[in-house]
């Protein structure tokens, strides 16, 4: 799932419950808990947006896997090209990859 929220980010920043919010999951509501300094609002925005892009990089790799046939009939689909001569595997696969090119 993309993420969406600064809570996103936090999470990455350190392990455990060192964070929360009084109210709506926003910056101006958060409560930081413990001995952790509390991150700027920029540093907050700059760190979902830097995740953001990322997810949004590996879109092609999240539709890409989705369109591939499952290992088992990649498998059987090698099997049957290798008895009869036939590139029907070699041809799916390049399938996928043309409807799902990377960067898109």
């Amino acid at each position: 799932m993309r993420p969406s929220t600064i809570s996103d980010w936090l999470c990455t920043q350190h392990a455990g419950q060192w964070f929360g919010f009084d109210g709506e999951h926003e910056y101006a509501n958060l409560v930081i808990h413990g001995d952790h300094a509390k991150p700027t609002e920029e540093e907050c925005n700059a760190g979902l947006a830097a995740m953001q892009a990322e997810y949004d990089a590996a879109a092609y790799q999240r539709s890409r896997a989705a369109a591939y046939p499952s290992v088992q009939e990649q498998l059987d689909m090698q099997y049957w090209d290798s008895v009869n001569g036939t590139t029907t595997w070699a041809d799916a696969i390049a399938a996928v990859k043309a409807a799902h090119p990377k960067g898109e």
